[in-house]
Protein backbone atom coordinates (compact mmCIF):
# COMPACT_ATOMS: atom_id res chain seq x y z
CA UNK A 1 0.00 0.00 0.00
CA UNK A 2 1.52 3.39 -0.94
CA UNK A 3 2.27 5.71 1.95
CA UNK A 4 2.84 9.44 2.28
CA UNK A 5 4.47 11.26 5.13
CA UNK A 6 3.08 14.58 3.90
CA UNK A 7 -0.70 14.38 3.76
CA UNK A 8 -2.83 17.31 4.92
CA UNK A 9 -6.58 17.76 5.23
CA UNK A 10 -8.77 20.82 4.75
CA UNK A 11 -12.07 20.90 6.64
CA UNK A 12 -14.46 23.33 4.96
CA UNK A 13 -16.65 24.78 7.73
CA UNK A 14 -17.46 28.30 6.54
CA UNK A 15 -21.01 27.72 5.27
CA UNK A 16 -24.22 28.97 6.83
CA UNK A 17 -26.30 25.80 6.31
CA UNK A 18 -29.60 27.63 5.79
CA UNK A 19 -31.46 24.54 4.55
CA UNK A 20 -30.89 22.87 7.92
CA UNK A 21 -33.42 25.21 9.52
CA UNK A 22 -33.17 27.32 12.66
CA UNK A 23 -30.39 26.81 15.14
CA UNK A 24 -27.35 28.46 13.59
CA UNK A 25 -24.74 27.00 11.21
CA UNK A 26 -25.21 23.24 11.08
CA UNK A 27 -21.55 22.43 11.66
CA UNK A 28 -21.83 23.83 15.19
CA UNK A 29 -25.00 21.97 16.13
CA UNK A 30 -25.00 18.93 18.35
CA UNK A 31 -25.83 15.50 17.01
CA UNK A 32 -25.62 12.50 19.28
CA UNK A 33 -24.16 14.68 22.04
CA UNK A 34 -21.25 15.92 19.90
CA UNK A 35 -20.97 18.80 17.46
CA UNK A 36 -21.11 18.06 13.76
CA UNK A 37 -17.77 19.87 13.41
CA UNK A 38 -15.92 17.75 15.97
CA UNK A 39 -17.34 14.53 14.49
CA UNK A 40 -16.18 15.57 11.02
CA UNK A 41 -12.71 16.70 12.12
CA UNK A 42 -11.84 13.98 14.62
CA UNK A 43 -11.04 11.12 12.16
CA UNK A 44 -8.62 13.39 10.30
CA UNK A 45 -6.97 14.72 13.48
CA UNK A 46 -6.29 11.18 14.70
CA UNK A 47 -5.39 9.52 11.39
CA UNK A 48 -1.76 8.33 11.45
CA UNK A 49 -1.01 9.48 7.88
CA UNK A 50 -2.27 13.05 8.24
CA UNK A 51 0.27 15.59 9.44
CA UNK A 52 -1.90 18.73 9.39
CA UNK A 53 -5.61 19.50 9.58
CA UNK A 54 -6.50 22.96 8.28
CA UNK A 55 -10.02 24.18 9.15
CA UNK A 56 -11.66 26.96 7.14
CA UNK A 57 -14.33 28.85 9.06
CA UNK A 58 -16.54 31.89 8.63
CA UNK A 59 -14.95 34.86 10.36
CA UNK A 60 -18.23 35.43 12.23
CA UNK A 61 -17.71 32.04 13.91
CA UNK A 62 -14.27 32.80 15.36
CA UNK A 63 -15.55 32.80 18.95
CA UNK A 64 -17.58 29.59 18.79
CA UNK A 65 -15.22 27.51 16.66
CA UNK A 66 -12.78 26.42 19.42
CA UNK A 67 -15.52 25.13 21.70
CA UNK A 68 -17.24 23.29 18.85
CA UNK A 69 -13.97 21.66 17.77
CA UNK A 70 -13.14 20.56 21.33
CA UNK A 71 -9.64 19.41 22.27
CA UNK A 72 -8.64 18.23 18.80
CA UNK A 73 -5.23 19.21 17.40
CA UNK A 74 -5.41 21.31 14.22
CA UNK A 75 -3.87 24.26 12.40
CA UNK A 76 -5.09 27.77 13.27
CA UNK A 77 -8.36 28.21 11.32
CA UNK A 78 -8.41 30.58 8.36
CA UNK A 79 -11.35 32.67 7.18
CA UNK A 80 -13.34 31.41 4.23
CA UNK A 81 -15.23 33.36 1.61
CA UNK A 82 -18.64 33.80 0.03
CA UNK A 83 -18.45 30.48 -1.85
CA UNK A 84 -17.15 27.03 -1.03
CA UNK A 85 -14.58 27.40 -3.81
CA UNK A 86 -13.14 30.56 -2.26
CA UNK A 87 -13.01 28.86 1.14
CA UNK A 88 -11.14 25.84 -0.22
CA UNK A 89 -8.61 28.09 -1.91
CA UNK A 90 -8.03 29.88 1.40
CA UNK A 91 -7.33 26.52 3.01
CA UNK A 92 -4.93 25.53 0.25
CA UNK A 93 -3.02 28.80 0.47
CA UNK A 94 -2.70 28.33 4.25
CA UNK A 95 -0.91 25.02 3.61
CA UNK A 96 1.58 26.32 1.04
CA UNK A 97 4.40 26.73 3.56
CA UNK A 98 4.01 23.10 4.63
CA UNK A 99 3.99 21.84 1.03
CA UNK A 100 2.16 18.54 1.59
CA UNK A 101 2.27 15.86 -1.09
CA UNK A 102 -1.45 15.09 -0.84
CA UNK A 103 -4.38 17.16 0.36
CA UNK A 104 -7.82 15.85 1.32
CA UNK A 105 -10.72 18.32 1.09
CA UNK A 106 -13.69 17.47 3.30
CA UNK A 107 -17.02 19.13 4.05
CA UNK A 108 -17.64 19.70 7.76
CA UNK A 109 -21.29 18.77 7.17
CA UNK A 110 -20.22 15.15 6.57
CA UNK A 111 -19.96 14.14 10.21
CA UNK A 112 -19.61 10.37 9.79
CA UNK A 113 -16.48 9.88 7.69
CA UNK A 114 -14.38 6.91 8.78
CA UNK A 115 -10.66 6.23 9.02
CA UNK A 116 -11.07 3.59 6.32
CA UNK A 117 -12.48 6.10 3.79
CA UNK A 118 -9.66 8.53 4.62
CA UNK A 119 -7.06 5.82 4.06
CA UNK A 120 -8.63 4.90 0.71
CA UNK A 121 -8.57 8.57 -0.30
CA UNK A 122 -4.86 8.89 0.45
CA UNK A 123 -3.99 5.67 -1.35
CA UNK A 124 -6.03 6.62 -4.43
CA UNK A 125 -4.50 10.10 -4.68
CA UNK A 126 -0.97 8.70 -4.43
CA UNK A 127 -1.68 6.42 -7.38
CA UNK A 128 -3.79 8.69 -9.59
CA UNK A 129 -3.17 12.26 -8.42
CA UNK A 130 -6.89 13.05 -8.13
CA UNK A 131 -9.65 10.83 -6.74
CA UNK A 132 -13.05 11.10 -5.11
CA UNK A 133 -15.19 8.70 -3.04
CA UNK A 134 -18.41 7.63 -4.75
CA UNK A 135 -21.37 5.39 -4.02
CA UNK A 136 -23.75 3.79 -6.54
CA UNK A 137 -27.05 5.41 -7.44
CA UNK A 138 -29.82 3.07 -6.27
CA UNK A 139 -32.85 5.04 -7.48
CA UNK A 140 -33.85 5.63 -11.08
CA UNK A 141 -32.76 9.11 -12.18
CA UNK A 142 -34.77 11.25 -14.59
CA UNK A 143 -33.60 14.17 -16.69
CA UNK A 144 -36.46 16.68 -16.45
CA UNK A 145 -37.13 19.71 -18.64
CA UNK A 146 -37.92 23.20 -17.40
CA UNK A 147 -41.61 22.42 -17.88
CA UNK A 148 -41.39 19.36 -15.65
CA UNK A 149 -41.60 16.67 -18.30
CA UNK A 150 -39.17 13.75 -18.47
CA UNK A 151 -36.61 14.12 -21.25
CA UNK A 152 -34.43 11.08 -20.57
CA UNK A 153 -33.70 8.24 -18.15
CA UNK A 154 -29.93 7.84 -17.76
CA UNK A 155 -28.59 4.38 -17.09
CA UNK A 156 -27.68 3.88 -13.44
CA UNK A 157 -24.72 1.73 -14.45
CA UNK A 158 -22.57 4.82 -15.01
CA UNK A 159 -24.06 7.11 -12.36
CA UNK A 160 -22.40 7.69 -8.98
CA UNK A 161 -22.97 10.01 -6.03
CA UNK A 162 -19.84 11.99 -5.15
CA UNK A 163 -18.74 12.43 -1.54
CA UNK A 164 -15.82 13.92 0.37
CA UNK A 165 -12.96 13.78 1.26
CA UNK A 166 -11.78 14.43 -2.26
CA UNK A 167 -8.06 13.79 -2.62
CA UNK A 168 -5.49 15.48 -4.85
CA UNK A 169 -1.82 16.06 -5.37
CA UNK A 170 -1.42 19.34 -3.53
CA UNK A 171 0.45 21.28 -6.21
CA UNK A 172 -2.04 20.27 -8.93
CA UNK A 173 -5.22 21.26 -7.10
CA UNK A 174 -3.64 24.49 -5.81
CA UNK A 175 -2.70 25.48 -9.36
CA UNK A 176 -6.21 24.63 -10.56
CA UNK A 177 -7.82 26.77 -7.87
CA UNK A 178 -5.51 29.70 -8.57
CA UNK A 179 -6.20 29.48 -12.29
CA UNK A 180 -9.97 29.39 -11.72
CA UNK A 181 -9.71 32.50 -9.54
CA UNK A 182 -7.68 34.34 -12.17
CA UNK A 183 -10.24 33.49 -14.85
CA UNK A 184 -13.21 34.46 -12.70
CA UNK A 185 -14.63 30.94 -12.42
CA UNK A 186 -16.26 30.52 -9.00
CA UNK A 187 -19.22 28.33 -9.91
CA UNK A 188 -17.83 24.84 -9.28
CA UNK A 189 -19.88 22.83 -6.80
CA UNK A 190 -17.02 20.57 -5.73
CA UNK A 191 -13.27 20.29 -6.22
CA UNK A 192 -13.46 17.39 -8.62
CA UNK A 193 -15.51 19.52 -11.03
CA UNK A 194 -12.86 22.24 -10.84
CA UNK A 195 -10.13 19.62 -11.36
CA UNK A 196 -11.92 18.27 -14.45
CA UNK A 197 -12.16 21.81 -15.84
CA UNK A 198 -8.42 22.24 -15.25
CA UNK A 199 -7.69 19.10 -17.27
CA UNK A 200 -7.01 16.64 -14.47
CA UNK A 201 -8.27 13.07 -14.74
CA UNK A 202 -10.29 12.28 -11.62
CA UNK A 203 -10.42 8.67 -10.49
CA UNK A 204 -12.96 7.21 -8.09
CA UNK A 205 -12.75 4.93 -5.08
CA UNK A 206 -15.28 3.27 -2.78
CA UNK A 207 -17.18 5.70 -0.59
CA UNK A 208 -19.46 4.96 2.34
CA UNK A 209 -23.26 5.24 2.44
CA UNK A 210 -22.98 6.42 6.08
CA UNK A 211 -20.79 9.33 4.96
CA UNK A 212 -23.84 11.41 4.13
CA UNK A 213 -24.07 15.19 4.16
CA UNK A 214 -26.27 16.76 6.83
CA UNK A 215 -28.38 19.27 4.92
CA UNK A 216 -32.01 19.37 6.13
CA UNK A 217 -33.76 19.11 9.52
CA UNK A 218 -34.88 15.64 8.43
CA UNK A 219 -31.22 14.60 8.04
CA UNK A 220 -30.50 15.63 11.62
CA UNK A 221 -33.59 13.83 12.94
CA UNK A 222 -32.73 10.64 11.06
CA UNK A 223 -29.13 10.56 12.27
CA UNK A 224 -30.14 11.34 15.86
CA UNK A 225 -32.49 8.36 15.72
CA UNK A 226 -29.79 6.15 14.21
CA UNK A 227 -27.24 7.13 16.84
CA UNK A 228 -29.79 6.67 19.59
CA UNK A 229 -30.57 3.15 18.38
CA UNK A 230 -26.88 2.28 18.58
CA UNK A 231 -26.71 3.28 22.25
CA UNK A 232 -28.79 0.44 23.61
CA UNK A 233 -27.17 0.18 27.04
CA UNK A 234 -29.01 2.84 29.03
CA UNK A 235 -27.51 3.64 32.43
CA UNK A 236 -28.62 5.88 35.29
CA UNK A 237 -26.30 7.10 38.03
CA UNK A 238 -26.91 9.19 41.13
CA UNK A 239 -24.64 11.57 42.99
CA UNK A 240 -24.57 13.43 46.30
CA UNK A 241 -22.25 16.07 47.69
CA UNK A 242 -22.15 18.40 50.66
CA UNK A 243 -19.80 21.11 51.86
CA UNK A 244 -19.72 23.16 55.03
CA UNK A 245 -19.96 26.93 54.94
CA UNK A 246 -17.24 29.18 56.28
CA UNK A 247 -16.11 32.78 55.98
CA UNK A 248 -16.16 34.12 52.44
CA UNK A 249 -17.80 36.40 49.93
CA UNK A 250 -19.13 34.04 47.26
CA UNK A 251 -20.17 30.49 46.42
CA UNK A 252 -19.65 28.46 43.26
CA UNK A 253 -22.94 26.71 42.50
CA UNK A 254 -23.42 24.70 39.29
CA UNK A 255 -20.55 26.60 37.71
CA UNK A 256 -21.96 30.04 38.54
CA UNK A 257 -20.20 32.48 40.88
CA UNK A 258 -22.85 33.60 43.38
CA UNK A 259 -22.13 36.61 45.65
CA UNK A 260 -22.86 35.53 49.23
CA UNK A 261 -21.82 36.32 52.79
CA UNK A 262 -20.24 32.87 53.23
CA UNK A 263 -17.93 30.57 51.31
CA UNK A 264 -17.37 26.82 51.03
CA UNK A 265 -14.95 24.93 53.26
CA UNK A 266 -13.52 22.63 50.59
CA UNK A 267 -10.32 21.45 48.92
CA UNK A 268 -11.48 22.61 45.47
CA UNK A 269 -13.93 25.42 44.83
CA UNK A 270 -16.57 23.34 46.67
CA UNK A 271 -19.19 23.45 43.91
CA UNK A 272 -21.59 20.86 45.35
CA UNK A 273 -23.86 20.99 42.30
CA UNK A 274 -21.17 20.10 39.78
CA UNK A 275 -19.61 17.58 42.17
CA UNK A 276 -22.93 15.75 42.50
CA UNK A 277 -23.34 15.68 38.69
CA UNK A 278 -19.81 14.30 38.27
CA UNK A 279 -20.55 11.53 40.78
CA UNK A 280 -23.80 10.73 38.97
CA UNK A 281 -21.99 10.36 35.64
CA UNK A 282 -19.23 8.24 37.18
CA UNK A 283 -21.90 6.11 38.82
CA UNK A 284 -23.60 5.50 35.49
CA UNK A 285 -20.23 4.44 34.08
CA UNK A 286 -19.54 2.25 37.14
CA UNK A 287 -16.21 4.04 37.37
CA UNK A 288 -15.66 5.01 40.98
CA UNK A 289 -16.49 8.41 42.40
CA UNK A 290 -15.15 11.94 42.21
CA UNK A 291 -12.76 11.32 45.11
CA UNK A 292 -11.08 8.41 43.34
CA UNK A 293 -10.44 10.48 40.21
CA UNK A 294 -9.61 13.77 41.98
CA UNK A 295 -8.40 12.84 45.48
CA UNK A 296 -8.58 15.72 47.99
CA UNK A 297 -5.19 14.61 49.30
CA UNK A 298 -3.61 15.74 46.01
CA UNK A 299 -2.49 19.40 46.27
CA UNK A 300 -2.95 19.65 42.52
CA UNK A 301 -6.70 20.07 43.05
CA UNK A 302 -6.54 22.65 45.84
CA UNK A 303 -8.82 25.51 44.86
CA UNK A 304 -9.48 23.87 41.48
CA UNK A 305 -12.48 24.96 39.43
CA UNK A 306 -15.04 22.15 39.34
CA UNK A 307 -15.94 22.67 35.70
CA UNK A 308 -12.81 20.69 34.77
CA UNK A 309 -14.06 17.74 36.86
CA UNK A 310 -17.34 17.74 34.95
CA UNK A 311 -15.62 18.12 31.57
CA UNK A 312 -13.45 15.12 32.49
CA UNK A 313 -16.50 13.00 33.32
CA UNK A 314 -18.14 13.96 30.02
CA UNK A 315 -14.98 12.97 28.15
CA UNK A 316 -15.06 9.57 29.86
CA UNK A 317 -18.53 8.98 28.44
CA UNK A 318 -17.41 10.05 24.95
CA UNK A 319 -14.30 7.86 25.12
CA UNK A 320 -16.55 4.84 25.51
CA UNK A 321 -18.65 5.80 22.52
CA UNK A 322 -21.55 6.98 24.67
CA UNK A 323 -23.53 10.14 25.18
CA UNK A 324 -25.35 11.85 28.00
CA UNK A 325 -29.11 11.86 27.55
CA UNK A 326 -30.17 13.82 30.64
CA UNK A 327 -28.74 15.57 33.71
CA UNK A 328 -30.64 16.69 36.79
CA UNK A 329 -29.33 18.36 39.94
CA UNK A 330 -31.22 19.43 43.07
CA UNK A 331 -29.71 22.04 45.39
CA UNK A 332 -30.62 21.72 49.10
CA UNK A 333 -30.19 24.98 50.99
CA UNK A 334 -32.02 27.77 52.81
CA UNK A 335 -29.94 30.43 51.07
CA UNK A 336 -29.02 31.68 48.56
CA UNK A 337 -32.23 31.45 46.59
CA UNK A 338 -31.69 29.20 43.59
CA UNK A 339 -34.77 30.17 41.57
CA UNK A 340 -33.33 33.44 40.18
CA UNK A 341 -30.10 31.61 39.32
CA UNK A 342 -31.63 28.50 37.75
CA UNK A 343 -31.36 29.48 34.07
CA UNK A 344 -27.79 30.73 34.46
CA UNK A 345 -26.88 27.43 36.10
CA UNK A 346 -28.53 25.39 33.34
CA UNK A 347 -26.72 27.44 30.70
CA UNK A 348 -23.38 26.91 32.43
CA UNK A 349 -23.89 23.14 32.66
CA UNK A 350 -24.78 23.11 28.94
CA UNK A 351 -21.61 25.07 28.19
CA UNK A 352 -19.43 22.57 30.08
CA UNK A 353 -21.08 19.35 28.93
CA UNK A 354 -22.51 20.06 25.48
CA UNK A 355 -25.77 18.45 26.58
CA UNK A 356 -28.77 20.29 25.04
CA UNK A 357 -30.53 22.73 27.36
CA UNK A 358 -33.77 20.77 27.11
CA UNK A 359 -31.95 17.83 28.75
CA UNK A 360 -30.55 19.72 31.76
CA UNK A 361 -32.66 20.31 34.88
CA UNK A 362 -31.76 22.39 37.94
CA UNK A 363 -34.06 22.21 40.95
CA UNK A 364 -33.92 23.44 44.52
CA UNK A 365 -35.49 22.74 47.88
CA UNK A 366 -35.00 23.64 51.51
CA UNK A 367 -34.93 21.26 54.45
CA UNK A 368 -37.58 23.26 56.33
CA UNK A 369 -34.85 24.62 58.62
CA UNK A 370 -34.04 21.10 59.81
CA UNK A 371 -30.54 19.62 59.98
CA UNK A 372 -27.25 21.21 58.94
CA UNK A 373 -28.71 22.74 55.78
CA UNK A 374 -31.62 24.13 57.76
CA UNK A 375 -29.19 25.72 60.21
CA UNK A 376 -27.23 27.08 57.20
CA UNK A 377 -24.12 25.23 58.25
CA UNK A 378 -23.67 23.78 54.77
CA UNK A 379 -25.21 23.19 51.36
CA UNK A 380 -25.95 19.80 49.77
CA UNK A 381 -26.84 18.64 46.28
CA UNK A 382 -28.18 15.46 44.71
CA UNK A 383 -27.95 14.62 41.03
CA UNK A 384 -28.86 11.99 38.47
CA UNK A 385 -27.36 11.27 35.07
CA UNK A 386 -28.79 9.15 32.27
CA UNK A 387 -26.30 7.97 29.66
CA UNK A 388 -26.36 5.65 26.68
CA UNK A 389 -23.47 3.32 25.84
CA UNK A 390 -23.06 1.05 22.81
CA UNK A 391 -23.50 -2.69 23.28
CA UNK A 392 -20.55 -4.89 22.38
CA UNK A 393 -20.82 -8.16 20.51
CA UNK A 394 -20.94 -10.14 23.78
CA UNK A 395 -24.08 -8.40 24.94
CA UNK A 396 -22.43 -6.09 27.44
CA UNK A 397 -21.48 -2.46 26.93
CA UNK A 398 -18.11 -1.06 26.01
Amino acid sequence: MPKSKRTAAIIVAAGRGLRAGAGGPKQFRSIGGQTVLSRAMSPFCTHPQIVAVQPVRNRDDADIFPQAAGDLTYQPPVDGGATRQISVRAGLEALVAQAPDIVLIHDAARAFVTEAVISRAIDAALVTGAAIPVIPVTDTVKLVSETGSVEATPSRAHLRIAQTPQAFRFDAILEAHRRAAQEGRDDFTDDSALAEWAGLTVATFEGDVANMKLTTPEDFAREEARLGAMLGDIRTGTGYDVHALTDGDHLMLCGVRVPFNRGFLAHSDGDVGLHAIVDAILGALADGDIGSHFPPSDPKWKGAASDQFLAYAVDLVKSRGGRIAHLEVTMICEAPKIGPLREAMRARIVEITGVPLSRVAVKATTSERLGFTGRQEGIAATASATIGLPWDVNGGSN
